[in-house]
């Protein structure tokens, strides 16, 4: 029998959670995040992100969820991420990215990301540390159909909050509210995170950037997230030349999806 605090806090949480739903179906969000670092996508880009989608498309039925992750740091992942996040919207879906990097996320920087009227942009550290509501959040963006969720502020235990229900009941209701929730992640050779969330979701790609990636740290990633009971939908090989690529399988599942380096190599590209 629950104890009266415990019967409070659940009565809160669901209120919370009802109140999130509610402004999404209304298309209320804590406010609308203004991305100013959007480029161009090139004709070869957007081919490769329709390839992409209509592999996970065909990936299984029910399939909504799906963390990114890669090896290693500075292999694009983000990146693929976000593009693909807008390629989804172009395509009327509705997204909702989730940045679970609370180590050192850069993406707001990246993004030159800030509150259209002002103001602290609250993420998921402040959500699972228990600071805010769910519905403080969740933002809406300049992209029409992309929605965001920033990873908030560092914190010393990322992995045990990751672990928490309120992570799950965050996946839950991204699925609920959003054609598809994409969970940006840290290098799974940098934490664990990555096998911790994909408890959580439908399925797992994993991003290996040509001439960076050994394939033995590709095929340690693989067993890292399949020992954890991650399903793996595919790969993405990114920072390719076009003319130097063979379509071919990588390690089994493989999505054939050639990204360009069309946004440079940057030192803090994740």
């Amino acid at each position: 029998m629950m104890e009266p605090r415990q019967r409070e806090e659940k009565k809160k949480k669901t209120q919370s959670s009802n109140q999130t739903i509610a402004r999404v179906r209304r298309g209320q969000f804590n406010g609308t995040i203004v991305i100013n670092q959007i480029k161009d996508q090139s004709y070869t880009m957007k081919e490769s992100l329709r390839a992409l989608k209509t592999s996970i498309s065909f990936s299984g039925k029910g399939v909504k969820s799906i963390l990114f992750t890669s090896s290693v740091p500075n292999e694009g992942k983000t990146t693929v991420v976000m593009d693909l996040a807008r390629s989804m919207a172009d395509s009327k879906k509705s997204v909702l990215v989730v940045d679970t990097d609370m180590r050192k996320s850069v993406l707001v920087g990246r993004l030159r990301a800030k509150v259209e009227s002002g103001g602290k942009i609250y993420g998921l550290s402040h959500y699972l540390s228990g600071q805010v509501s769910l519905d403080k959040v969740v933002y809406a963006t300049n992209i029409k159909g992309v929605f965001i969720l920033f990873a908030g502020h560092e914190v010393p235990n990322p992995t045990e909050l990751l672990e928490t229900e309120e992570f799950k009941e965050l996946i839950e209701f991204g699925e609920k509210n959003f054609d598809y929730v994409l969970v940006d992640t840290p290098p799974t050779g940098a934490a664990i995170d990555a096998a911790v969330v994909g408890k959580n979701v439908d399925g797992a790609v994993i991003v290996a950037a040509q001439n960076v990636t050994s394939s033995r740290a590709i095929i340690n990633t693989k067993r890292t997230l399949e020992d954890s009971g991650v399903k793996i939908l595919g790969a993405v090989l990114n920072k390719c030349r076009f003319e130097e690529s063979k379509y071919g399988h990588y390690y089994g599942n493989y999505y054939g999806n050639y990204y360009g380096n069309y946004y440079g190599r940057d030192d803090d590209e994740k």
